[in-house]
């Protein structure tokens, strides 16, 4: 295919010589064939494991091959950079590492493990604003102000040809490779990858994901220009980008083939996945291109496909949110409503109904005031943990057969 000729954009000669920059200090992170998600999917799946980083995500690729560009006189007057934590942490790192003043501007949510983790690897912090586009105001400001180099998190060439760094080691490890999934935020990750493999490979197919709560990039494609969308939030902070970037726009228009959306329970279902199958650790953004795949929202058919886990940095009372999210989603965690008379041995029976389908409860919570209870009768709220939706389905058909008006809370 042909490389772009905009100036701001990059072509494959940056992605080959930001390689030769970042060889000795980035981590050649393995791409393990899953036997378990190739036989869920349909398909060969290798996972690029990028949360296995140093500071646990792709970004730092970028951020070094950025840094390694700055003059002599840039560097000592130091750099700035807006995150949520993920592209903080790899400015922090390698601008540390290399004597260079660093101030991260994060967002006020911004999980506290990312937080902690970005002050250790030796940036100054600010937290500063409600979403990304704050932080990055109050970023441009002191960049401004002092004089500083702004790194941007993936509207940069030199960002997206570190990035881009991912793709050239896929074709090194999988030779038969057929499709790439990756997650989209700004569009670097996958604008740097989409251009190192369809230069050199123009037949493997390029598939990008987003939250469907913040789907800046489908988007743009289908108003041919990036657009600003309204706020919203998601487990998938990493990718929690209202605009795609001006530079990685026209990467992804000529490069990816399609980009699908999924929810936030897909996402959490992906995240359990990875953990309980894989004993993976991925955060919401890392783990969107799998559950693109689990969920068979691509156009993918049995081929031999790289997922991206782009990152690992989660935040552990999240965590424990998103197991529990993601055994309601796969039907291990369920919650009834179920009706019965206020007398003696009612709730005996139910539990011994309950015992003999091997369900087991977790919590329970009784009401006769609420939700149009009949004098003489109660409603208990009973959480259980079972093995799926197949013993879900048996314990309802015979609650319904033993005469119990129940319902399903979640």
């Amino acid at each position: 295919m042909n490389q772009t000729q905009d100036n701001r954009s990059i072509s494959l000669a940056d992605v080959l010589t930001a390689r030769e920059r970042l060889r000795s200090s980035i981590y050649y992170s393995p791409c393990p064939h899953s036997q378990m998600l190739s036989a869920l999917t349909g398909q060969q799946i290798y996972l690029k494991l990028e949360n296995l980083q140093m500071t646990g995500s792709f970004k730092e690729r970028g951020a070094l091959n950025r840094i390694a560009l700055l003059t002599p006189q840039e560097a000592s007057r130091g750099v700035v950079a807006a995150s949520a934590g993920n592209h903080a942490q790899g400015v922090a790192y390698h601008a540390t590492a290399r004597g260079i003043r660093a101030i991260i501007v994060m967002p006020l949510p911004t999980p506290l493990v990312k937080v902690t983790a970005t002050r250790n690897f030796g940036a100054e912090v600010i937290l500063h604003g409600a979403n990304y586009d704050e932080a990055c105001e109050e970023a441009t400001r002191i960049c401004t102000e002092q004089n500083m180099t702004f790194i941007h998190p993936f509207d940069d060439p030199a960002v997206m040809a570190g990035q881009g760094t991912i793709g050239l080691e896929l074709l090194e490890q999988i030779p038969q490779l057929e499709a790439v999934v990756v997650p989209i935020g700004g569009g670097g990750l996958i604008g740097g990858i989409a251009c190192a493999i369809k230069e050199l490979r123009p037949e493997v197919r390029i598939i990008g994901v987003q939250t469907s709560r913040l789907p800046s990039m489908v988007m743009a494609i289908e108003q041919r220009h990036p657009v600003t969308i309204d706020p919203a939030t998601t487990i998938a902070d990493g990718i929690a980008v209202r605009r795609a970037g001006d530079v990685t726009f026209p990467m992804v228009q000529q490069y990816v083939d399609e980009i699908v959306t999924v929810d936030e329970d897909e996402i959490a279902s992906s995240i359990l996945m990875l953990l309980e199958r894989e004993k993976t650790l991925a955060e919401g953004a890392g783990a969107t291109a799998l559950a693109a795949l689990l969920q068979h929202k691509t156009s993918l058919k049995g081929a031999h496909t790289a997922v991206l886990v782009c990152g690992g940095n989660i935040d552990v009372t999240l965590l424990s949110r998103i197991i529990e999210r993601g055994l309601v989603q796969d039907g291990r965690l369920i919650m009834l409503r179920i009706h019965l008379l206020d007398k003696p041995g009612a709730l005996s029976d139910l539990t011994r109904l309950i015992a003999s389908h091997r369900a087991n409860i977790v919590n329970t919570l009784y009401n006769r005031a609420y939700y149009g209870v009949n004098l003489g009768d109660t409603v208990i709220d009973i959480t259980m943990e079972t093995r799926g939706r197949e013993q879900v389905a048996e314990l309802l058909a015979a609650l319904t057969a033993e005469g119990y008006k129940h319902s399903r809370v979640l």
